[in-house]
Order: C-alpha cells, then sequence, then structure tokens
C-alpha cells in the first residue's frame, strides 16, 4: 500500500469500533502527524480511541517502531573514558507524585562510574516533570545538542536533556495527551517511554512502574502489564530492561512540585533527605549498576564521601546552571494546620499532584510556563504524630487565587488517627529481560 491509501478519520474510525491497525496505518499516521498533515484534533480523537480500546502487543510494538524511527538514534558506541568503553544505561519513571529521583539518581550512578544519557520529560498530567524541575535551577537548559550530550557524558559521565531530535513524533503526542485528558493508557505510557529511551543509545535500561493512586495506571495488575510490556520490548530492541514495581499511593519524599523538589534532592546528595527517596534511589542505582557490570561498588558510598555531589554540581554547570544562585521561591504560601491531635493516616497521592497542578506547577495547556516556586510541602508523613495547630502541609504559589481549588483537591485526601496506617513495602516486584 501507498500513503494514499490512508487518510486520518478512517484511521480513527478503524480505532474507534475496535479495529486493529494495521503496520502501514500505524506508519502513515505517525509519519503524517510529525510532518503536520494530521492534524492536533485528528490526533487528539485517535488518542481518546486507544485509551477507550486499547491495543494489542502488536500495535505498541509498531506504535514504538515508528515513532523511533520519525527521528534519530543516538549512538555511543565509539566513546571513550580513560581508554575504556562507556558503561551506558538510563532509567526512567513512569510518572509519581514527589518523584525526583532523576535528580540524586543520575549522579549517584555517574560517582560510581557509568555514564548516563538520561532524555527526560517535562509534566504530564498531575505528575511532575525532571526538566520542569531542572529548569528552576537558574541558567540551567536542557535543550542541549547531542554533540554536548557526547562531550558531557565523556568529561562528566552523565547529561540530563530534552529529548530534541529523538522521537519527535512522541513529543507532540506526550503534549497533546497531557491536555487531552489521554494519559493513563497502556499503549500510549508504554510507547511513549521506550520510544524515547531506546533511541537514546543505552546498553542497559531500569524502569521504576507506579502502582497506587497516584500512577497513572491504577490497578496493580495493569501496572504489571506495562512492566512487562516495557521489558518485552526492550528485549525485542536488543537491550537488557529491568522493572521495579513501587508503590505510588503516597507521595515520594516530603515535598511535591519544581524547585522544592530539587531542594530537597540536594538533601539527599548531602546525605540526608527522607528515607523513602534515598532507600529508592539506591535500589535503583544498584540495578543500573548491575547492567553497567560495575555492581562492585556501593552506591551509598557516593552520598557518604560526597562524590555524588560533586558529579550533580558538574552535570548542572555544564549545562549552564549556576547551583551558587538561591532557587526560586513562591510570592505566597498557605498553611493547613491539624485539627486535632494523633498520628498521621495516608496522604492521597493523586489529591497531592492536582493540588500541585493547581498552584501552577503543571500546565492547561501545551507549551504553558509552570511556575518554578510553586509546589506542596509535607510536615507530616504517614504514622508521624501530630498535635492539634501543627502544621501538615504548606502551599506555594505566585497566584494567591490557586490557593482555593487547590485546597479543595486536599479535602478528603488525608486524616489523623489514633494509630499508624498499615505500612506497605517501598518495591512491590522486580521483573527483569
Amino acid at each position: 500500500m501507498t500513503e494514499f491509501s490512508f487518510d486520518a478519520p478512517t484511521v480513527i474510525r478503524t480505532k474507534r469500533d475496535g479495529g486493529r491497525l494495521s503496520d502501514a496505518a500505524i506508519d502513515w499516521v505517525i509519519d503524517a502527524y510529525t510532518r503536520g498533515d494530521v492534524g492536533d484534533e485528528q490526533m487528539a480523537a485517535l488518542l481518546m480511541a486507544i485509551f477507550l480500546r486499547g491495543m494489542d502487543r502488536d500495535e505498541i510494538a509498531r506504535w514504538t517502531a515508528a515513532m523511533i524511527a520519525s527521528g534519530e538514534r543516538l549512538d555511543f558506541a565509539d566513546l571513550r573514558r580513560d581508554g575504556q568503553p562507556l558503561r551506558l544505561v538510563d532509567k526512567h519513571s513512569t510518572g509519581g507524585v514527589g518523584d525526583k529521583l532523576t535528580i540524586p539518581l543520575v549522579p549517584v550512578v555517574a560517582a560510581c562510574g557509568a555514564a548516563v544519557p538520561q532524555a527526560a520529560g517535562r509534566g504530564l498530567g498531575h505528575t511532575g516533570g525532571t526538566l520542569d524541575k531542572l529548569e528552576s535551577i537558574p541558567g540551567f537548559s536542557a535543550e542541549i545538542g547531542k554533540d554536548r550530550v557526547r562531550a558531557q557524558l565523556t568529561e562528566v559521565g552523565a547529561a540530563i536533556f530534552a529529548a530534541g531530535d529523538l522521537a519527535p513524533a512522541d513529543r507532540k503526542i506526550y503534549a497533546l495527551r497531557d491536555v487531552t485528558a489521554t494519559t493513563e493508557s497502556l499503549p500510549l505510557i508504554a510507547s511513549s517511554i521506550m520510544s524515547k529511551k531506546l533511541a537514546e543509545g543505552a546498553d542497559g535500561l531500569v524502569l521504576d512502574v507506579k502502582v497506587g493512586s497516584g500512577a497513572f495506571l491504577k490497578d496493580p495488575a495493569e501496572s504489571v502489564a506495562l512492566a512487562q510490556t516495557m521489558v518485552d520490548l526492550g528485549r525485542a530492541h536488543g537491550v537488557p530492561t529491568r522493572a521495579l514495581l513501587t508503590d505510588m499511593a503516597v507521595p515520594l519524599g516530603r515535598t511535591v512540585g519544581n524547585a522544592v523538589e530539587v531542594a530537597e534532592s540536594l538533601e539527599v546528595l548531602a546525605g540526608g533527605g527522607p528515607p523513602d527517596v534515598v532507600e529508592l534511589t539506591l535500589q535503583l542505582a544498584a540495578e543500573m549498576l548491575t547492567l553497567a557490570g560495575l555492581d562492585a561498588r556501593d552506591p551509598a558510598d557516593s552520598l557518604r564521601d560526597g562524590t555524588a555531589m560533586d558529579s550533580f554540581r558538574a552535570i548542572i554547570a555544564a549545562q549552564g546552571g549556576d547551583l551558587s544562585q538561591p532557587l526560586p521561591v513562591a510570592a505566597h504560601s498557605e498553611t493547613v494546620t491539624a485539627p486535632v491531635s494523633g498520628t498521621m493516616g495516608d496522604i492521597d497521592a493523586l489529591a497531592v499532584g492536582m493540588a500541585v497542578w493547581r498552584l501552577g506547577a503543571g500546565r492547561s495547556r501545551p507549551g504553558e510556563r509552570v511556575q518554578a516556586g510553586a509546589g506542596i510541602r509535607i510536615h507530616r508523613r504517614p504514622g508521624e504524630p501530630v498535635a492539634a495547630g501543627e502544621a501538615v502541609f504548606t502551599l506555594y504559589t505566585d497566584t494567591p487565587n490557586r490557593f482555593a481549588p487547590a485546597m479543595a483537591e486536599l479535602t478528603g485526601a488525608w486524616s489523623i488517627g489514633q494509630s499508624a496506617p498499615p505500612s506497605r513495602p517501598l518495591i512491590i516486584e522486580r521483573m527483569s529481560s
């Protein structure tokens, strides 16, 4: 068939009615949308049809391959450090509330001798984006070319960058999903993540697949299916892939937002920080170092001896960031206090994510600027004692009229009782190809 055998309404109708998209139809629609021959409104309709009707594994594999083919693939096989080939490994999270792990994780892994080509994204739906967070650092730029990425991998061991020419079809679709309520789709999540990751040239990949209210897929069975789908896609493309299923019923750490999460990440790199953030950072680092063949070193040593912090400073400086300058602080804040004394109960991650989005940390339109200082500080985590009148949450924004809708999102999302809620394991399951 030639491309003239297809048109957008027919492709949309096929999926709307529960049909299977052929390889040729998928190739055509991804290419046509990337070139601008299929409009945003048509792709939005197709995304909603996929959201409602789903895709089989062959469709997901072809959709992923078509998005990879829409741009270039990076190749770092020729890069050397001290005369030896670089050990290239990467990580990706499916998105969570308070999930700032890329920020401490990349320098930890780089400090242990691996090289990390970290193509990262912006906020999607109620979850924050690594690039939005890092761009709250004065001067930092994620818009760096492949020559700069190659140089940084050799010189400082890592680069955290916008995907750019990697899977440009996904860049457009990603932004469209963010504003069309089509984020929570297994086929779209799997293909979005793996198209970028398989195009960026890493030799191994570790996936952090979130499970719980703050994850895109709320059903644990769906999260398992997502992890297996991505592990299978990695194996099919010759990239060893592992997945950790991790808890996202409550936010990670004590901050959710942009600059506030960078500040918390700096605490982790300085040897402190919330225990859950530290634990998951080190677990993911261990998996990445094993794939890179560098598992003789304990990643916790890099936090203790300061080499991870040195690595982070080098990465940020290489991309124009100035950590000597203060991080942005929102112009306004409001505090939620405990009405009674007791023990903090569970905190619903989705509600907190939506509240932070309402405060201005996320987008309601493609390309919209986010507020660097917007966010929430969680003063009492589940199981911690709290006295009446003590601060439970502090909300931050530059726009005071955002407080009311953010507070409304938090209504009923937390509680204070007389006993601690049941504890849950942070890491639920491990899968590998």
